[in-house]
């Protein structure tokens, strides 16, 4: 099973206003254990950074103008998430703006039947509980100390981990890359096995056998 947990910085909070997508974070989960293969990519808005949006992700215009708009890695994004599964953190916001940069594009838009949203999880897994990343992070043990600003990679790697205590808990190898995980594979495969014990019976085993087959009348075993 493929799924991919999904995160974006943008501009402002609206697309139809004219904000951007400035950043996307793709992690990959094979069975619900990252493979360490991820897709993170910086994009030019065309447009200004409000001090708002600068505030959560720190992410300035300046910065973002050295790297390419949307319409340049589009192929690239689409080919990593193919048709697998959405992870989202409250998926109508990120969907709304990435379907927006792929209308621009003359491209297909994600349909939201594709998308499993991690709040509605967490909402209804604990009703009138905060909902927020930071504050499901802090329910299930996470580290989130490196999170001072928000990071659509950074983001999505501890919304994986979040996603995974929402279905019922991690794993023990949550954080193994997917080379480790083969390397622990043929580890358990090559391992060296006990030459198989001697089973035959031995000369006096065998005379005491004949001896009490003897005292049986017509056994089956000399038929």
């Amino acid at each position: 099973m493929r799924e991919i947990v999904f995160d974006t910085e943008t501009t402002g909070l609206d697309p139809e206003s004219g904000h951007r997508v400035v950043e996307i974070g793709c992690l990959e989960l094979i069975n619900h254990l990252p493979s360490g293969r991820s897709f993170q990519r910086y994009l030019n808005p065309e447009r200004d950074m409000p001090e708002g949006a600068f505030a959560v992700h720190g992410l300035s215009a300046e910065f973002l103008s050295t790297h390419p708009v949307f319409e340049k890695i589009v192929d690239e994004f689409l080919a990593f998430i193919g048709d697998s599964r959405l992870i989202i953190h409250n998926a109508a916001f990120d969907l709304k703006f990435m379907n927006a940069e792929l209308r621009r594009v003359n491209r297909a838009l994600l349909d939201a039947a594709r998308a499993v949203d991690t709040v509605e999880m967490a909402r209804r897994k604990f009703p009138g509980a905060p909902a927020g990343l930071d504050a499901l992070c802090k329910r299930f043990n996470i580290d989130n100390s490196q999170r001072t600003k928000h990071g659509a990679l950074l983001d999505a790697e501890l919304l994986a981990e979040v996603y995974l205590e929402l279905v019922g808990g991690r794993q023990a190898t949550l954080g193994l890359s997917g080379a480790e995980l083969v390397a622990e594979a043929q580890e358990i495969v090559s391992r060296t096995h006990r030459p198989p014990r001697p089973h035959a019976p031995t000369v006096e085993e065998q005379a005491a056998h004949q001896t009490l087959l003897a005292k049986i009348k017509d056994p089956i075993w000399l038929a």
